[in-house]
């Protein structure tokens, strides 16, 4: 995301940095070239003038000309300007004292909404919360259905509704029920259409009047662009939306949507849509969506991410085991395993800042399949091979590759990465890493 954006204001800031003084006429020459590349990427117009000219008075205030480094002080008025754009303050859920918490999912047809109802109650049930769903949507075929098949998929009670036919009765037995069955949260996934009608609008205000939601959240195609921003002004305006979900992200590659949309509706993006699986949707952070666009990174959310995946057992125990040169390929296997639960190589690469050793990994085009490949090659190995390397003759090494499906220097490259990939994580595991993991204790095992 963010992908072309992101290259072109890097060079921008680039030539920015040659210049000793900061006058007028280089202002004005950088913020035309930010101008162009904000355009480029579908940046809502106004949004665009409102954003160039708080950074003009800034840039050419005191503040700029009196620093040691002007350059530097004019892409942090440039980030600070870009969070203002995207809301400031990262926006959380807001629940309510009733039981249970409502949330009115709206949007067009083909915006992703009904997945996403799936998305956040996956998400709430990550955070201990107990939701349900239910689909509101009489009229298109099945779409009860596939809401039931979403639910099913992520282990979340959707309510059924057979035999109502009205989306209100069907919103307030659902309510009814989540209360009865002690579900704290009741999300509701609203009919859409393929263009915004009075019919869906009135419908969805009943909705609201009748259920008294602590949330209305759009559900916004982000690859849709400035289509998209129009469509989250009218349903703010008629509906009093609460936040915004932006879908599809990870395939939008300019980024005009969600640099427009808070501006314009005056409503927070509450969370993104980042890939296809039920856990791809993430809580939507400013400052460090804009530390992405400028190249800074994210390494907080790639921190939080792996909090939230990675066994702190496993880790400790593979700490241990390179401090006694006992880490195994088994061990590796385990740890790409791990990583692969992070989500794609290219969104975590993404996330690195582009400086220094990670200045050119968010190009990397890492394939999916070698770690696939890999896993596969480790697997046909006896448990004995895996747990000594050494002993992986030529003979065992053809017995391998026939047996994974690949070719023996395949093989020979697995176990040169295992042994580097060992060495490089031993390093590691002495320093700060270390330090930290050491002061963790495993719990105790059962006695005797």
């Amino acid at each position: 995301m963010f992908d072309a954006l992101q290259d072109k204001l890097q060079k921008v800031f680039k030539t920015l940095r040659v210049q000793g003084v900061l006058n007028e006429e280089t202002v004005d020459e950088v913020l035309r070239e930010v101008r162009i590349a904000l355009l480029e990427a579908d940046v809502n117009l106004n949004v665009v003038k409102a954003l160039l000219e708080r950074v003009r008075v800034r840039a050419l205030g005191e503040e700029v000309k009196s620093s040691f480094s002007p350059a530097q002080e004019v892409v942090r008025i440039v980030r600070d300007e870009l969070i203002g754009i995207l809301g400031g303050d990262t926006s959380f859920l807001t629940f309510s004292k009733d039981y249970p918490t409502v949330f009115l999912l709206v949007g067009l047809q083909g915006s992703g909404k009904t997945t996403t109802a799936g998305k956040l109650a996956a998400w709430l049930a990550a955070k201990r919360r107990r939701p349900m769903l239910v689909s509101t949507d009489v009229y298109r075929p099945a779409a009860r259905e596939q809401l039931a098949i979403v639910a099913k998929a992520i282990d979340i009670r959707c309510f059924p509704g057979e035999g109502i036919t009205s989306p209100i009765e069907l919103a307030l037995a659902a309510r009814k029920d989540a209360s009865d069955r002690g579900n704290d949260v009741l999300i509701v996934d609203t009919a859409g259409r393929l263009h915004i009608d009075e019919e869906l609008m009135q419908e969805v205000s009943d909705l609201r009047t009748k259920l008294r939601p602590s949330e209305v959240l759009l559900v916004a195609d982000a690859m849709t662009g400035q289509d998209a921003v129009r469509s989250a002004q009218e349903f703010h305006e008629r509906l009093g939306t609460t936040g915004v979900i932006l879908t599809k992200l990870d395939g939008d590659a300019r980024g005009g949507a969600a640099l427009s949309i808070h501006h314009v509706t005056g409503q927070p993006i509450k969370f993104i849509g980042v890939g296809e699986k039920y856990d791809a949707l993430e809580v939507f952070h400013p400052d460090r969506m804009v530390s992405r666009i400028l190249g800074m990174g994210d390494v907080l959310s790639l921190i939080e991410k792996a909090e939230e995946k990675i066994d702190k057992q496993k880790a400790l125990e593979v700490h241990r085991k390179l401090q006694t040169d006992t880490f195994s390929l088994e061990d590796f296997r385990d740890q790409l395993r791990q990583v692969r639960q992070l989500g794609s190589m290219e969104q975590m690469l993404g996330m690195l800042p582009k400086i220094g050793i990670f200045k050119d990994a968010a190009k990397a085009r890492v394939d999916e399949k070698e770690l696939v490949r890999i896993e596969a090659i480790i697997n046909s190995m006896t448990k004995r091979e895996r747990a000594n390397h050494e002993i992986v003759n030529g003979k065992r090494r053809k017995r391998i590759a026939k047996g994974s499906g690949t070719s023996v220097q395949e093989v020979n490259q697995v176990l040169r990465q295992y042994v580097q990939t060992s060495r490089m994580m031993k390093t590691m595991s002495k320093g700060l890493l270390g330090r930290q993991l050491s002061k963790v204790q495993l719990p105790a095992g059962p006695a005797g």
